[in-house]
């Protein structure tokens, strides 16, 4: 099913993306995604994680085209992704959504028949459109498929919803889904079942995803690679093995110390997220990171070039790699 990646690169990727919005009656400009690369590779799990307004579900937006970018590309198969209607039709083909909220995303007046197979009918299929939504249905786990064609979504359990919403996206054979929080809203027993799926469809079908998460135990169990996304910049990136077991980011050791694993006590970072229309100058964290407040990057010699000193944006490729001089300086553990 994946287009094969031109000369070894990446399925889709993003290259020095920025998304800013102007503010309103003059209010300064909210630079919601602040230079941004990213790759995800064909058959790879990419988790995007971050605190709420961090702006990872704009760059998500992004990737799928229903933002543009102020500035940067966005390349899918080897071709920068054109914004014609026409060109994002047969692009939402093969890049589909799968959204957090099943009942929000599902029509409580169609059925599950009518809900998967609208994305054929908007598409113009020309096949034969039962098969292919019983065919979807049977891949995300409703079987046998004829069993849920005149059900409403109020009819079925919150997993049974999600699974016919990424049976909507299935439907059109994508290459890559970008899932916004697709467990956030079911139970802790069903949550796994659902990330299974995700995980046997990367394995049967070579299916991509973005999966875009604030929970860094979600990624553990469905990641390839993590980016640790951070006031509009990602902070930290590389194989879910490297970033959550020895995180390098005062950040990404915050957001991992409140899992319930962890051990030790709970990292607390003071304040809220700084306003993206009035980001920090020098490292975007250092109003709130930890290992300045307890004086740790003074004695690393780093603690001016962390106040003023702003950090290059990393570069999209499956390395490990941190933005923090205070990391880079030998004193991350």
């Amino acid at each position: 099913m994946t287009t094969p990646e031109p000369d070894g690169g990446p399925l889709l990727s993003a290259a020095d993306l920025h998304i800013a919005f102007p503010g309103r009656r003059g209010a300064p400009t909210a630079r919601a995604v602040d230079g941004v690369d990213l790759d995800i590779k064909g058959g790879e799990i990419v988790a995007l994680v971050g605190e709420s307004g961090c702006g990872k579900t704009t760059l998500a937006r992004s990737l799928l085209g229903l933002v543009s970018p102020t500035s940067g590309t966005v390349t899918f198969a080897g071709q920068p992704l054109e914004y014609s209607a026409r060109s994002l039709k047969a692009y939402r083909k093969r890049v589909q959504l799968v959204l957090q909220d099943p009942s929000g995303s599902l029509n409580p007046r169609h059925t599950v028949y009518e809900a998967v197979a609208e994305g054929l009918r908007i598409h113009g299929y020309a096949g034969d459109e039962r098969a292919a939504v019983a065919g979807a249905l049977s891949r995300a786990g409703l079987r046998p498929p004829e069993r849920f064609f005149l059900r409403y979504p109020h009819e079925l359990s919150g997993g049974q919803r999600q699974r016919v919403v990424i049976a909507g996206a299935l439907v059109l054979e994508p290459e890559l889904i970008v899932a916004d929080e697709p467990v956030a809203s079911l139970d802790a027993s069903v949550r796994g079942e659902i990330l299974a799926l995700l995980l046997r469809l990367r394995d049967e079908l070579g299916l991509s995803a973005l999966v875009v998460t604030h929970d860094l135990g979600l990624a553990w169990n469905i990641a390839d690679r993590v980016a640790v996304m951070y006031l509009g910049r990602i902070v930290e990136t590389g194989t879910v093995e490297e970033v959550l077991t020895s995180p390098q980011h005062p950040y990404t050791q915050a957001l991992l110390s409140v899992l319930p694993e962890a051990p030790g006590e709970p990292v607390v970072l003071t304040g809220e997220p700084p306003d993206p229309s009035r980001i920090p100058g020098g490292c975007r964290f250092h109003v709130r990171c930890q290992v300045l407040a307890s004086g740790e990057a003074e004695r690393a010699g780093v603690a001016g070039r962390c106040r003023g000193e702003d950090l290059a944006v990393l570069s999209g490729g499956g390395e490990t790699q941190v933005a923090c001089h205070w990391a880079v300086s030998g004193g991350a553990p």
